[in-house]
């Protein structure tokens, strides 16, 4: 992320903290270890590969049970972004299968080597997605809300259970339940822009579904909150205040690209296309509220869609 992306901090500020974050090169691990390391942090990478000669990143791989314990001494903060992408395919049994291993699997064995360490972390932040609701309709969605049903329902409670050793071992753990993130660089916006540059964009299904959305400059200030905010635990909403429908994020896109969006993709070519992975993530939705982090202060650079989209397709133009 160039300097001039960088947002200044968004939370109580304490002196330098050694932190290790897996995801790393993810869309969300990027952005975040450039602020981090901009903010003046020892930030290490934990990687799936031997680290170079030179590096400062950590080898682990929980396939393999392998990871370098005596690296992990003496963190401050660990920061668990690690997982297989739920959206790269139709959901066949070894896609959903990896998943649910790359998810669960990962995280348990992380937080048992954490667990285990002479000098644990302080807090391990711990992704997690909004899928742990279901599909809910119209129902607005707090931390408090159950579990809902399906297969992203049931790998997120999963995932979030899987912290349990290192949370006994009273490290402060946060599951961060995370919308849709929108940025420029990657995700599901630049997939999105094709269709509406091109004019065959549109609502998707019956247009009714909630779509919980995050700005990836607030998703990434919001991991640097909950770094520092030792009152904070449990399940947090890393969503936008401004949930929108189908239906209305069609309408604001379209607006902003100042393109038509009168094209129709109806629910059962999405179901043809691609079977329970199109059902899950494009027909049903979440209407969810970031309880905790308004509770907490939060300032939300994007509160609202528009502004979103404007902020981040003037980047990309």
């Amino acid at each position: 992320m160039p300097p001039s992306d960088l947002q200044p901090p968004r939370g109580p500020q304490t002196p330098p903290q050694r932190i290790l974050v897996t995801g790393a090169s993810g869309l969300v691990g990027t952005a975040l270890t450039a602020l981090l390391s901009a903010e003046g942090h020892d930030v290490r990478r934990l990687v799936r590969r031997p680290p170079s000669p030179g590096s400062n990143d950590i080898y682990w791989d929980y396939s393999d049970l392998k990871i370098d314990r005596q690296a992990l001494e003496g963190a401050d903060a660990v920061i668990h972004l690690a997982g297989e992408s739920i959206s790269s395919g139709r959901w066949a049994r070894a896609h959903k299968n990896l998943i649910r291993h790359s998810r669960v699997e990962g995280t348990s064995f992380l937080s048992d080597a954490l667990a285990h360490l002479k000098s644990p972390p302080k807090v391990l932040l711990a992704a997690s997605a909004v899928g742990f609701y279901g599909s809910r309709g119209e129902e607005i969605l707090t931390e408090k809300s159950m579990q809902g049903a399906g297969f992203l329902g049931d790998v997120c409670s999963e995932w979030e259970r899987a912290c349990e050793p290192a949370r006994r071992a009273g490290i402060r753990v946060v599951n961060v339940r995370t919308g849709i993130a929108l940025s420029w660089k990657g995700g599901a916006l630049p997939r999105m822009l094709t269709p509406f540059s091109l004019g065959v964009g549109g609502v998707v299904g019956g247009g009714g579904q909630w779509m919980s959305w995050i700005s990836l400059e607030d998703l990434v200030g919001i991991y640097g909150f909950l770094l520092h905010r030792e009152d904070l635990s449990g399940p947090v909403n890393a969503t936008a205040p401004g949930m929108v429908t189908n239906s209305d994020f069609t309408r604001l896109l379209g607006k902003a690209l100042r393109r038509p969006t009168a094209f129709h993709l109806p629910a059962f070519a999405v179901k043809t296309l691609l079977g329970e992975m199109g059902q899950a993530l494009l027909l049903e939705g979440q209407r969810v509220r970031p309880a905790k982090l308004v509770q907490a202060g939060f300032e939300f650079l994007y509160p609202d869609l528009e502004s979103a989209l404007r902020f981040e397709l003037g980047r990309s133009s």
